[in-house]
């Protein structure tokens, strides 16, 4: 396998996937080809596995600020194309009413032989995520980064939490996303690797038995990317404003430089079960910012807040020398005012008007 990890390390990438929708109704609306025809761009959106669901990626940046000029124009131009029939965009990691059952697949053949493998398991699955590449020089580096990132994903999750409605549904949860992907295999946190080599010994296995095609029908929250050199983090729902995004992907770029240095000063990583990291990972899901998370060092319950606090002082000087810091003011705002779920309830809750909250969030997501 071709790994193309090259410097310069700690370059950014985030993936947004978003709905489209009517602009009226704000009903999802099977309508990719159009939107993809009308923007015009140069790959930087894409299809995703339903045609109610439209991808749109940054190319590699070197800081959030970058990073965030350049998700400002995508937003702008996928709404402005989706405007032209009668379209609009939103973000968040589910659409509050929509069914999966009135929504196409993507003519894509990848697309289609994932229905053929999973089928109602991935028919299912119209959820919005928000994946962040971070590129690194050395193979071993990212496998050590990606066993590193483990611990931090459940943080990653309450943070990002941003689906607490499906189907119509009060589904009592702050990311429904995260159950409703759970279907899927190879999923969650994923198990930890000796180095590349060891990797790459389990993914050809399968590749060989003739389970997966490649290391993309692997979709944990934390993966190594070789074909791009990065390590990529899919552990968020998406964000419906795009302040939020970016100050998670300043988190995220702290997190990997702190654990590269680690790899670097020859440490070695903290052994946990993976079962109470999988623990972590549900509780995230289900209470967001505001329940509590097993301090895996101390093994004892403490508040999402505080811990996600103590890892934002600390990564705060991995994020300056990045030259992404401004864009963690997000972070502070998540913790002081609510994540994505808190607020879509805030909304929800003064009338029980779904429509009410679609169209806050159409707002949000354009400003």
């Amino acid at each position: 396998m071709e790994a193309k990890f090259s410097p310069p390390s700690f370059t950014i990438g985030i993936e947004e996937e978003l709905m489209i929708l009517d602009a009226e109704t704000h009903d999802l609306v099977n309508a990719i080809e159009a939107v993809l025809e009308e923007f015009g761009g140069e790959g930087q959106a894409k299809p995703e596995l339903h045609e109610s669901v439209l991808e749109i990626a940054t190319t590699p940046a070197s800081n959030t600020e970058e990073a965030g000029e350049e998700l400002r124009a995508l937003r702008r131009g996928v709404a402005e194309a989706a405007s032209r029939r009668g379209l609009t965009v939103g973000s968040a990691g589910t659409h509050p009413t929509a069914h999966w059952e009135d929504q196409r697949i993507a003519p894509h053949p990848r697309y289609r032989e994932l229905i053929s493998a999973l089928r109602f398991v991935a028919r299912q699955e119209i959820i919005f995520g928000l994946h962040v590449h971070v590129g690194l020089d050395d193979a071993d580096k990212a496998i050590h980064v990606a066993n590193g990132m483990r611990v931090h994903l459940p943080i990653l999750l309450a943070l990002s939490a941003n689906s607490p409605f499906w189907r119509s549904d009060a589904t009592g949860l702050c990311s429904a996303r995260m159950p409703i992907f759970r279907q899927f295999p190879r999923v969650g946190i994923p198990p930890v690797y000796a180095d590349f080599a060891d990797w790459e010994r389990h993914i050809g296995f399968m590749v060989d038995a003739g389970v997966i095609d490649d290391y993309t029908w692997l979709w944990y929250d934390v993966r190594p990317h070789p074909n791009f050199g990065t390590v990529e983090i899919r552990a968020m729902d998406a964000q419906t404003r795009v302040e939020h995004t970016l100050g998670l992907a300043a988190l995220i770029q702290a997190m990997v430089k702190e654990l590269a240095e680690h790899f670097e000063s020859g440490e070695e990583l903290g052994h946990y079960p993976h079962e109470m990291l999988d623990e972590n990972r549900w509780l995230a899901a289900r209470h967001g910012l505001e329940g509590e998370l097993v301090d895996l060092p101390d093994q004892k319950l403490v508040p999402v807040r505080d811990l996600a606090r103590r890892l934002l002082d600390r990564l705060r000087e991995h994020a300056q020398d990045l030259g992404s810091a401004g864009a963690l003011d997000a972070i502070d705002d998540i913790l002081a005012n609510g994540n994505g779920a808190h607020r879509q309830r805030l909304v929800y809750e003064a009338n029980h008007d779904y429509g009410e909250l679609l169209r806050d969030i159409v707002g949000a997501t354009a400003e």
